[in-house]
C-alpha cells in the first residue's frame, strides 16, 4: 500500500516519506479500513516534530480517517464488511500505523459507522476534534438547560463543542477573534458570540447571564484565558481544558477555585475512560445522522503532499480540519 511515514522526528518537509509498505491485515477484534480520507490535527504535527519521543522506529502519520471496512478479523461479525466508517486514534497508544495510508487495521472499538449523506472527507473531521469536544462538553454532566461558555467557538474542536452543546439543549456563549469567526460560531448554533480581542469576556458573560456566570466552560487555552474564565464561571461551576498553548505552565489559583467550588477538568482524548469514548461515538453517530451539521473541511491535499497538509495545520489559520485524500 502507499503510505506516508517518518523514521525520525523533525520538520514535515524533511522527515515525511511517501512510499510503499506492506498492506496490513485485520487481527483479533480488528477491522481493516480502505481509507478514503485522513484528518490532520495539531496533535499529529506535535508527535511528528516531538516531543513526545517516538514510540516506534517508524510511524505512519495522522490519527483520524474515514473509509470502507474491507476485511474483518476473528471475533468481528461479517456484517461490518462494506460499511462506511469514520475512525479515531489510529496512530496512538502503542499503534504505529496512522491514517496517511491506503489501509489501516485497528480495533473495531475505534470505528463508527458513517451515514451515507456525510462525505469521507467530512467523516475524517470527526475523530479527535469531535470526540474531544464531546468529552469536554459532557464530562461535568448533562447540559440541557445549562449555560456554557465555549472559547474558540470557530475552531476545529470549539465548533463541534458549540454544535454538540446546542444539540443537547444548552445555551451557548462562544468567543471568537473576528467578525468572520463570530459568524462561523453562530452558524454552529451559538446564542451569543463575544469578540475576545475587542471585548471584556468576563464582563460580557456577566451581562448576558444577569450577573450569574456560566455553568460550564470548554476552554481551548486555559493559561491564556485564565483570568477571563475565572471571571465568567459561576460558583459551583466547572471548567474543561483541552489545551493551554498561551501559557503551558499557568499558575492555578487553587484557593479561588476552592472558595467557589469550581471543578477543573484537564483532559486528553487517548487517555479518556473507555466508557466515555464509547458514549461519545454513540452520541456523535446520532448527532451526524441528521442533515445540516457543519462538518468543516479546511483544505484537501493528495497523499503524496501530506507534508504540505501538516504545514497548513502548523500555520494556525485554518478553519476546520485539513484533509489528506488517500485513495488512488
Amino acid at each position: 500500500m502507499r503510505a506516508v511515514w517518518y523514521d525520525r522526528q523533525g520538520p514535515a518537509a524533511e522527515v515525511l516519506t511517501t512510499g510503499e509498505l506492506p498492506t496490513p491485515h485485520a487481527g483479533h477484534n480488528q477491522v481493516r479500513v480502505r481509507l478514503e480520507a485522513s484528518g490532520v490535527n495539531p496533535s499529529d504535527t506535535y508527535r511528528r516534530h516531538g516531543p513526545p519521543a517516538m514510540e516506534y522506529p517508524r510511524v505512519i502519520t495522522n490519527s483520524d480517517g474515514a473509509g470502507v471496512v474491507d476485511e474483518v478479523g476473528p471475533e468481528v461479525p461479517a456484517h461490518r464488511l462494506g460499511r462506511r466508517v469514520w475512525l479515531y486514534n489510529g496512530q496512538r497508544n502503542g499503534r504505529w500505523m496512522g491514517t496517511a495510508a491506503e489501509y489501516i487495521a485497528l480495533d473495531v472499538d475505534l470505528v463508527t459507522e458513517l451515514p451515507a449523506h456525510v462525505s469521507f472527507a467530512e467523516g475524517a473531521t470527526l475523530g479527535v476534534p469531535c470526540m474531544t469536544a464531546h468529552r469536554c462538553v459532557f464530562l461535568a454532566g448533562p447540559v440541557q438547560g445549562r449555560v456554557l461558555l465555549i472559547t474558540g467557538g470557530a475552531g476545529a474542536v470549539g465548533h463541534y463543542a458549540v454544535q454538540l452543546a446546542k444539540w443537547a439543549g444548552a445555551t451557548v456563549i462562544a468567543t471568537a477573534s473576528s467578525p468572520e469567526t463570530a459568524e462561523r460560531a453562530r452558524q454552529g448554533g451559538a446564542d451569543h458570540v463575544i469578540d475576545y480581542r475587542r471585548e471584556d469576556v468576563a464582563a460580557r458573560v456577566r451581562e448576558i447571564t444577569g450577573g450569574v456566570g456560566v455553568d460550564h466552560v470548554v476552554d481551548v487555552d486555559f493559561g491564556g484565558n485564565l483570568a477571563a474564565t475565572l471571571g465568567a464561571v459561576r460558583a459551583n461551576g466547572s471548567i474543561a481544558v483541552y489545551a493551554s498553548n498561551g501559557d503551558r505552565t499557568p499558575q492555578v489559583p487553587i484557593r479561588e477555585l476552592m472558595q467557589n467550588n469550581i471543578a477543573l477538568h484537564a483532559m486528553s482524548l487517548p487517555g479518556s475512560p473507555h466508557e466515555t469514548r464509547k458514549r461519545a461515538q454513540s452520541d456523535i453517530a446520532r448527532f451526524v445522522a441528521a442533515s445540516g451539521r457543519v462538518l468543516s473541511v479546511a483544505a484537501r491535499f493528495p497523499l503524496f503532499d501530506t507534508a504540505a497538509a501538516h504545514l497548513a495545520v502548523e500555520r494556525g489559520d485554518k478553519v476546520g480540519t485539513v484533509i489528506v485524500e488517500c485513495a488512488r
